[in-house]
């Protein structure tokens, strides 16, 4: 079967290689054996491929795979040959209050990922995918999805007729602003394409700005909502981290999923005080988050918007695409 490693760190993308190598064991008892079809790019992954996050050399990578249960081990019930299954982010995290720091655990960079066509691991380590989602839409749940859901439904617990503001146009944000349509909330978003801010109108965004040439966005936004958003997904961080408080209502609430303009600044926090805002980060969510995000998904009425899709042996190109900002929503690799 081929996979991709991280053969030599220090090389960063060049540094990707395509193997051939013997298939997994049988499943044994308590797990699954899976035939991953496809996985989708997340900045995390960029992160680890880029050598920047220092992998180890050999590295399976990306965390995200979907694909269909090939064999299954003695014990297990919740699977059967045949199943559509999607990896979790954190196998390790079932339920329960977050526990991890860290990504010594996360399957693409602390472990072996999903850049391979099969793998065999615990039944635990997978969710059912969507009832009549393809194995690239289901790729798109583990990091991004799951992501999205988290910031929004239970860490913001969103509800219709909220006001939402998401940032950018990358895979969180796109995610984000079709559950908040979904489920009955009104949305701004941000860009600095005008051409990308018309993409996301077309996916039922109320209001739009281009944070280039609008240098007071958080004040626009703020007005645009009559006195502030309820909820902000903030993925940039340290730039972009004043202007989301300033657009958040009273009482509102910031959830931080992303460091995309660095990893640390300056936050206001007399104004962090002042508004009573509720900043809360975090890094995607459990095997139970997933669960219930994949229950909620088989009644929406979207579909994920997958930009680009990129083979397998083609991965160190789709990263450079990925590098090169054009992308709208997810980029996908299938096997």
């Amino acid at each position: 079967m081929k996979q991709v490693e991280m053969a030599s760190p220090d090389k960063g993308l060049d540094g990707l290689k395509v193997n051939d190598v013997a298939p997994p064991p049988e499943p044994a008892a308590g797990e699954i054996m899976v035939n991953v079809k496809a996985t989708s790019l997340n900045f995390h992954d960029y992160g680890v491929a880029s050598g920047v996050m220092a992998p180890d050399a050999g590295r399976i990578l990306m965390s995200d795979g979907a694909g269909v249960v090939s064999a299954v081990g003695e014990g297990v019930t919740e699977f059967a040959k045949g199943d559509h299954v999607v990896s979790l982010f954190f196998p390790d995290w079932q339920s329960g209050p977050p526990r991890l720091s860290d990504f010594s655990r996360t399957p693409g960079d602390g472990i072996d990922g999903y850049a391979r066509e099969y793998v065999t691991l615990p039944a635990s380590w997978f969710t059912k995918a969507p009832q009549g989602w393809s194995h690239a839409q289901s790729a798109t749940i583990t990091t991004a999805g799951l992501t999205a859901w988290r910031a929004l439904v239970v860490e913001s617990q969103l509800k219709a007729g909220d006001k939402v503001l998401l940032l950018g146009t990358g895979g969180v944000s796109i995610y984000a602003l079709q559950i908040a349509k979904a489920m009955g909330a009104q949305v701004a978003i941000t860009s600095s394409s005008d051409e990308k801010l018309e993409k996301a109108k077309q996916l039922g965004a109320d209001f739009t700005v281009n944070y280039k040439s609008d240098e007071n966005w958080g004040e626009t936004v703020e007005s645009w909502s009559d006195g502030g958003v309820d909820h902000v997904v903030e993925v940039g961080g340290p730039a972009t981290l004043s202007h989301s408080i300033t657009a958040c209502r009273v009482g509102g609430n910031i959830v931080l999923i992303g460091v995309l303009t660095g990893m640390g600044g300056e936050v206001p926090t007399a104004l962090l005080m002042k508004k009573q805002i509720k900043l809360t980060g975090i890094i995607v969510g459990s095997h139970q988050h997933q669960q219930e995000f994949v229950r909620a998904l088989e009644t929406m009425q979207f579909e994920p918007v997958i930009d680009k899709s990129f083979k397998l042996e083609e991965l160190a190109e789709a990263f450079r695409y990925e590098e090169s900002g054009q992308h709208f929503g997810k980029i996908v690799a299938q096997y």
